[in-house]
């Protein structure tokens, strides 16, 4: 019997835990006119819905502010979260989904990974968003918010990586947006189904990063060593048939090359100067215009190894600024402009975050995160205010004097002014309780039953239609689970987008049905029987990309092999350790990246011994710690000599499950006679071959041949497609068996 139970036990345990990343459902409750409220969980967030039984139509009544936007002149407050894209009027409301944009509400399931960016424009008529149709690409669309039309602007669009690949213009009458290394533009016609076929609407070679506006609404291209300029968009529809260079003028040629996949520029506000991230190594200034030949006003500030998320501020008549992270810490460099000079200065007086977004004017900036919100006076450089001491998740300007900031339990509006005001609450974040107001107690049984969300010791209360408010007396009704028509009960689930699913038993006639039986999942990543894959990146030669990756991999809470040559780092000490310091395993890739199996080679057991024993010396001295017991050979070629080699000397040979194809580079395609295809094909073709404990290279730094863009810029696009497949992701140990 005691066995009888165990089994019992281990079959319930493996159909609740088999399934721990689809959506779950809590505080299910059932009102006497057959309005089910929930919460609804997926990855760290939550919203509340309520579901009307007799038509199955769901309503948002809390909105996750994962990501923020203002648009229609500050009327109007865009929240994204997992569940989809919401509007909230701006003096306060619940959500509405937007309009044709896939949301829980309307039917789609959230997806794993990131959040699902998008563009609205500033106008609030239009937004894009790209619909993937396979893990590596999707489709641009263009809605239409008023009405929900959709319409496929370009299909085949890489899903997209660091940055959203469109840009709306300041006045909303036409986007940028970049597709297979090229730029093209989209004008907002009255009739936007007679436009010219893309080819005809090329602005020339780049991505989103070689683009931006200005101040003043001037377009900007930044192409090889030639940065273009157009005063007047307008020319754009009105010279849409027409070749970008002849329309564009040239602001300046610069003495370096810009490369989008890997530098990022700005424009000054008043178009006297451009500042030039390059490869995330330095920062260039250039004068522009009359003093472009000024040579003197050209500083190169390093950028230290491991500094991420780089925030530029360059308002009017004010210092240029540069924020980033490095280590956890925040560091400023402010660029100070004089007659015949630029002086650039770390600052010691530094806000909790890199984070951040200046005022309308430009005379204060705010910096949010983990550690609460800030404002400070930004001519002056320094704090101000402390607004929050608890995490906040994203925040917009409303106003010269307002804020819109977003933590787990509010969406509100701050006064910056007048900081002393009472917040205003313009919608619930989430919520830790909810139910139905017990209206019994009240009287007032005609009137539409309430619902009720606790947030702490506060208590809200909304009718499903009206904004939520504040209340200091609440009756709340018994959870219930039935009515006179339903039934309502959770059922786990072992498989599949959910985890557990409410079931609604209709007492009036046959079956049982869900609630989300109509939901769809996208079907590129329909969850299919879990897979544990490794993954693991190679460093050869240089670190480029580490930084990126290492981020990317902190954000996604995923562990990873490295692997590691002599070489590398004698020359990258610090890389070497910025990966054991994440706690990431380290594994060798011999000693000199050679060809093992080159002929001019006479391998021996102790020719690999010593080449292994050296990479363990050098690694040890870098970091003070021990590589793993794992190594594979340079390039992956090995032979059954060379593995024997290795066991010998306590080394676990890894062979690649996959090869992505990566490390070719231009000049191997001509020696190889093979063709060289982009990370998001690459990605592709990964998830069509994966199996259960494959294992998945990724190769860092850059080709001595070059490559048009790298796997590794597209890192962030990968993991999505793996996270979104089902797969757990672990170091390469997980998966051999030692």
């Amino acid at each position: 019997m005691r066995n009888c139970k165990i089994i019992g036990f281990l079959i319930l345990f493996n159909l609740i835990v088999l399934n721990l990343f689809g959506i779950n459902f809590q505080d299910i409750n059932l009102s006497n006119d057959d309005k089910l409220i929930y919460r609804a969980n997926f990855e760290n967030q939550h919203s509340v819905f309520i579901s009307q039984l007799s038509d199955m139509s769901i309503k948002q009544l809390t909105a996750y502010p994962e990501k923020l936007y203002m648009v229609s002149g500050g009327r109007t407050i865009i929240a994204l979260s997992r569940f989809g894209a919401a509007s909230i009027p701006a003096e306060g409301g619940l959500p509405s989904p937007l309009r044709g944009y896939p949301s829980f509400t309307e039917g789609s399931l959230p997806l794993g990974g990131r959040l699902q960016d998008t563009a609205v424009s500033s106008d609030g008529r239009w937004c894009i968003f790209i619909e993937p149709v396979s893990p590596g690409y999707g489709n641009l669309i263009l809605i239409e918010l008023s009405s929900g039309a959709r319409r496929v602007i370009s299909e085949r669009i890489e899903n997209p990586a660091s940055y959203f690949p469109a840009k709306w213009s300041p006045d909303s009458r036409f986007f940028v947006y970049s597709k297979s290394g090229r730029l093209f533009y989209f004008p907002i016609f009255h009739n936007i189904s007679a436009l010219a076929d893309e080819r005809f609407r090329t602005i020339g070679h780049g991505n989103i990063n070689s683009v931006l506006w200005g101040h003043q609404g001037d377009f900007y291209y930044y192409t090889g060593n030639t940065l273009y300029r157009i005063i007047n968009p307008e020319l754009f529809t009105r010279t849409m048939y027409g070749d970008f260079l002849s329309i564009g003028n040239v602001a300046t040629v610069l003495p370096m090359e810009f490369n989008p996949g890997f530098d990022n520029f700005w424009i000054a506000p008043d178009s006297s100067a451009i500042l030039i991230n390059k490869s995330g190594k330095g920062f260039f200034y250039f004068l522009l215009g009359e003093n472009k030949n000024n040579i003197t006003a050209l500083p190169h500030v390093i950028i230290p190894d491991g500094a991420e998320n780089f925030n530029v501020h360059w308002p009017s008549g004010g210092a240029l600024t540069v924020i980033y992270s490095l280590n956890n810490e925040t560091k400023v460099w402010r660029f100070e402009t004089g007659t015949s000079s630029i002086t650039t200065a770390e600052l010691q007086n530094v806000p909790l975050s890199a984070i951040g977004s200046l005022s309308p004017d430009g005379t204060k900036a705010i910096f949010w995160g983990e550690r609460g919100l800030e404002l400070w006076d930004y001519n002056k450089w320094e704090l101000t205010g402390k607004l929050s001491e608890t995490a906040v998740i994203s925040c917009v300007w409303a106003s010269d004097g307002r804020i819109i900031a977003g933590n787990s339990r509010f969406i509100e509006e701050i006064n910056i002014l007048n900081l002393s005001s009472p917040r205003k609450i313009i919608c619930l974040s989430g919520a830790d309780e909810i139910g139905f107001e017990d209206r019994a107690q009240t009287g007032f049984t005609r009137e539409p039953v309430r619902i009720l969300a606790r947030l702490g010791n506060l208590w809200f209360a909304t009718d499903g239609e009206k904004p939520w408010i504040g209340e200091s007396q609440i009756r709340l009704r018994p959870v219930s689970f039935s009515s006179e028509r339903f039934r309502v009960f959770l059922e786990p689930q072992a498989s599949g987008p959910f985890i557990n699913i409410p079931m609604l038993r209709n007492l009036q006639s046959f079956g049982t049905i869900s609630p989300f039986s109509k939901h769809k999942e996208n079907n590129v990543f329909a969850r299919q029987q879990q897979k544990r894959i490794a993954l693991c990146f190679d460093l050869y030669d240089d670190d480029t990309g580490l930084t990126k990756v290492l981020s990317a991999l902190r954000r996604y809470n995923i562990k990873a092999t490295f692997f590691l040559n002599g070489e590398f780092i004698r020359r990258n000490p610090l890389s070497a350790r910025a990966i054991t310091l994440a706690g990431h395993e380290a594994a060798s890739l011999f000693y000199a990246p050679i060809d093992l199996s080159d002929s001019r080679y006479r391998i021996t057991q102790t020719f690999i011994t010593q080449g292994l024993s050296r990479n363990e010396d050098e690694f040890n001295r870098a970091t003070g710690r021990e590589l793993s017991g794992l190594w594979h050979p340079p390039y992956y070629r090995s032979s059954a000599l060379i593995n024997a080699a290795a066991a010998a000397a306590g080394y676990v040979t890894v062979s690649a499950s996959i090869d992505p194809g990566d490390w070719l580079s231009r000049e191997d395609t001509l020696r190889l006679n093979m063709r060289q295809i982009p990370p998001s094909e690459m990605i592709n073709q990964i998830m069509e071959r994966l199996e259960t404990n494959a294992i998945v290279p990724v190769r860092l730094g850059l080709l001595a041949g070059g490559r048009d863009e790298y796997l590794f810029q597209h890192i962030e696009v990968l993991l999505d497609a793996l996270i979104r497949s089902g797969c757990e992701i672990v170091p390469v140990s997980a998966v051999i068996r030692r």
